[in-house]
């Protein structure tokens, strides 16, 4: 496969700071799979998302922990477990039974439910390369919502100094003059509050993605990048599908540095 792709590598303009083109570089070979899987990248995404579930299970004895009995018939009243005692508070409503209150669960959770979907490491590896080739792919980043200039050209490549911005507003202007600063606009217009309780978990919160950008060393763009919304910065030995492909739909707007790109040549080649 590598050497089919090998003879279909194309070549893409490289952007100054002012949107300027200041040379042609050729992509690796990864950008020219011909046909995305975007069955294998979603399946990727539901693996590494259920790698973070935290098994959870519940005390065996919870709800159980009662002298509660049945009184038996003859009272004209269920023959549900009653709480005994005459100066308890609850002295004769239910428990133990799971619809009682303070009751146990009908089917309580236990922490042997597999809730991880595993993958193959090629498998993963291979969605990954699929992935980074949807973000050079026109139909695929519009087709989820991007906003950008017409007159560029995917993939999106800037030099090295990009790096080296450590201020928000100069990251700012630059975006602007690369045509790039509307699609922050665009996440910044969908935050939205959470439907539920979510909101009460620390997730109130509901952010749309938007640029991603990938760096082979992070000089300063990482804290530049990071008040701003729905952007994300990456290295090269940090892309994961869950950056290039956010919920499984992949076409992420992705801004490459030369030196990440040259990387990304070693990485997978």
């Amino acid at each position: 496969m590598s050497s089919q792709l090998a003879s279909q590598q194309l070549k893409v303009p490289v952007l100054d700071l002012s949107k300027r083109k200041v040379k042609r570089i050729t992509l690796p070979p990864v950008f020219s799979i011909p046909f995305i899987r975007v069955d294998l990248i979603q399946r990727a995404v539901i693996s590494a998302l259920t790698a973070r579930i935290q098994p959870k299970g519940r005390d065996p004895l919870a709800g159980k922990r009662t002298s509660a009995e049945s009184w038996g018939v003859g009272y004209d009243l269920s023959r549900v477990p009653r709480v005994k005692g005459e100066r308890h508070p609850r002295a004769g409503t239910g428990a133990f039974a799971p619809f009682a209150v303070g009751g146990r669960m009908c089917f309580p959770l236990t922490t042997e439910k597999i809730w991880h979907e595993k993958i193959n490491k090629k498998e993963r590896k291979q969605a990954i390369m699929h992935a980074i080739a949807a973000t050079a792919r026109l139909e695929f980043v519009k087709g989820r919502g991007h906003l950008f200039g017409e007159d560029l050209s995917l993939p999106v490549v800037v030099v090295d100094k990009l790096e080296e911005i450590s201020k928000t507003r100069e990251l700012r202007e630059i975006l602007k003059k690369l045509s790039l600063w509307e699609d922050v606009e665009r996440a910044k217009k969908g935050i939205r509050i959470r439907a539920g309780k979510g909101k009460m978990r620390g997730r109130r919160y509901k952010k749309p993605k938007s640029i991603l950008f990938v760096i082979s060393q992070d000089k300063g763009l990482r804290k530049a990048a990071r008040n701003l919304p729905g952007v994300d910065v990456a290295t090269v030995e940090g892309l994961n599908v869950l950056l290039l492909a956010p919920g499984g739909h992949p076409g992420r707007l992705t801004v490459w540095t030369e030196s990440a790109i040259k990387k990304l040549a070693e990485h997978f080649s």
